[in-house]
């Protein structure tokens, strides 16, 4: 390929949404296109590193048996009414009615698609177990899209589905998913990613992990510990020293216009740990109130206490007097039982605590949960936090990073196959229901996320597995006969040895050339020009600078064969 003819212009400078450095490279380089919110069209560039990307996920996913299948994009609202996420699900999901009148749905995933196509056909016992994958574009309506293709509406994704017959072989082959999950993004050139324990979300189930590209620009919290534990914040339980202090008798204390934490701690000279915080929240479905009490220091974690109640929740914004509690001064002594209140594990034990009065300018101290307010459920709905105890290894050694999330598995259950009665007759004729496990990667976010850890601040650092092009050559002088001549060689000899190269022989500044290449971000980079061909060579150098030196003009193609064949092996 050469440059002159590659369609998509490179620029000095980004588009002014790009929020981050990976968004604003491919912009930059003429990787995508925007058209609109969270869609984009992709350059050749792009389509050669994402279908490299497909390539490794499609050895490694045939490699632990999976068979790739394809789903449709558009299905029968019908399909999704089984499995009852065409209701549970809002408005992240596309619904429209076809020329008949029948309802439709575009996929954002396909576990309904796969039990459709696996029911009545898998029958028997011994038909299991079997995975079943597929590459193929969904749409999510996202209504926060950022990023460029970190977060996106239409995105292309690996999604595969496993079906077995007891908890155990899901397990097991669970492990073997876990571990090609490893070996894909290894091979992608992804250095720094873990493993996290997650929250199931709308997919189900009651074991996830999600694999987290950790940077500084990641939209999703994770708690790590040296010791090995990491969890993604939604999921990390929270471990925290007892304190429970000596009882004390109730007391109504006045405090006049004291509504905030920061204030109460002020007034009373006492720590926001022997504080009973309230937050308040309203129930999606009717605006019912949710009170969720927990000590003062910590936050809460929407995602545990939507778990955890079994309903979809969001912030009460405003207050009013009659809404059934004081703002500023809500407690649990003598709150409205038709109001759901949830308490947190961190108040468990503590004999006396600060909480509202439920009056206007009212507190009470030395309030005990169990005398003034009876016997309580506590859960843990707390948000991890730096320093926090580690619940594998027991110390104060949590700390919080950012991550970006770049694939996700999970022990599905018997979620979707119970909903949607797929059926098979085991050993002894009787009737049971498949296990199933789920397993996602989204391509393009793979892609953006490696370049947005392997760049500097000239361009991308495509690693040799899945950059675009394997070598670039730059003819630095196209009026010079002979460095055209030796350019045009070199670049024809490496496409005979099927070397994948790029040529540019555009008649411009070196400066702007090289310019271009860092933007392309191709590993291994040629420089043809009349001051190397002086001294019978060319200069190679690696886009990462980890090399560079002058090769004789003979001696280069064979040069170049085994340095890319070397750089191909790090990643095998």
């Amino acid at each position: 390929m050469k440059v002159a003819n590659l369609l998509g212009e490179r620029f000095k400078d980004a588009p002014k949404d790009c929020s981050i450095e990976s968004h604003a490279l491919m912009m930059r380089g003429g990787y995508m296109k925007h058209m609109a919110n969270g869609i984009y069209s992709l350059y050749m560039p792009t389509k050669r590193i994402t279908r490299k990307i497909e390539q490794i996920i499609r050895e490694e996913m045939d490699a632990i048996d999976g068979q790739e299948v394809m789903f449709p994009v558009v299905m029968p609202a019908s399909l999704w009414e089984e499995s009852g996420r065409y209701y549970s699900i809002g408005s992240e999901m596309a619904r429209f009615k076809d020329r008949s009148g029948n309802g439709v749905v575009l996929g954002m995933t396909h576990e309904e698609a796969a039990v459709h196509l696996a029911r009545d056909t898998a029958k028997s016992y011994a038909d299991f177990p079997f995975m079943i994958y597929q590459i193929q574009t969904k749409f999510r309506d996202e209504p926060r899209a950022r990023g460029g293709l970190i977060r996106v509406r239409e995105f292309t994704m690996k999604d595969a589905y496993s079906f077995h017959t007891s908890q155990a072989d899901l397990e097991t082959y669970y492990q073997r998913a876990f571990d090609a999950y490893n070996r894909i993004f290894s091979r992608c050139g992804c250095k720094n990613f873990i493993s996290v324990q997650s929250d199931s979300g709308m997919m189900g189930g009651s074991i996830s992990h999600e694999f987290m590209l950790l940077t500084e620009v990641g939209e999703d919290t994770l708690a790590i510990c040296d010791c090995g534990y990491s969890a993604n914040m939604e999921a990390a339980a929270v471990i925290l020293e007892n304190i429970p202090g000596e009882v004390q008798a109730l007391t109504k204390v006045d405090t006049p216009d004291v509504k905030t934490i920061d204030d109460l701690t002020a007034f009373l000279k006492i720590d926001a740990k022997q504080l009973c915080k309230a937050v308040v929240y309203r129930k999606n479905e009717d605006d019912s109130l949710v009170v969720a009490f927990i000590r003062g220091d910590l936050e809460v974690n929407e995602t545990k206490l939507r778990n955890y109640l079994g309903f979809e929740i969001h912030p009460a914004a405003e207050l009013t007097a009659d809404s059934g509690v004081v703002p500023g001064f809500i407690g649990p002594v003598g709150m409205s039982k038709d109001i759901v209140t949830v308490f947190d594990a961190s108040l468990k034990g503590i004999e006396a605590l600060v909480c509202g009065g439920n009056a206007v300018d009212t507190h009470y101290t030395g309030m005990n949960i169990k005398r003034d307010v009876g016997d309580v459920t506590y859960v843990d709905v707390a948000k991890a936090f730096a320093g926090g105890i580690c619940p594998n290894c027991g110390k104060p050694h949590i700390r919080v990073e950012k991550g970006i999330e770049i694939g996700n598995i999970f022990q599905l259950g018997q979620k979707y196959t119970k909903s949607m009665e797929m059926t098979y007759l085991d050993e002894n004729g009787e009737r049971q229901y498949p296990i199933m496990g789920c397993y996602g990667i989204g391509v393009g976010r793979l892609c953006a996320s490696i370049c947005q850890e392997s760049r500097d601040k000239f361009g991308p650092i495509w690693p040799m597995s899945i950059a675009p092009w394997q070598v670039q050559v730059c003819n630095l002088r196209v009026d010079d006969a002979a460095v055209t001549e030796t350019a045009e060689k070199l670049y024809a000899d490496l496409q005979a040895a099927g070397v994948e190269v790029l040529y540019d022989d555009r008649d411009i500044r070196p400066g702007a050339m090289f310019a271009d290449a860092d933007l392309l971000g191709v590993p291994v980079r040629v420089i043809v020009s009349p001051k190397t061909l002086a001294e019978g060579c060319v200069e190679i150098a690696a886009r990462d600078k980890s090399f560079r030196e002058n090769v004789p003009v003979a001696e280069a193609l064979d040069w170049l064969r085994e340095r890319v064949a070397a750089m191909l092996a790090e990643y095998r």
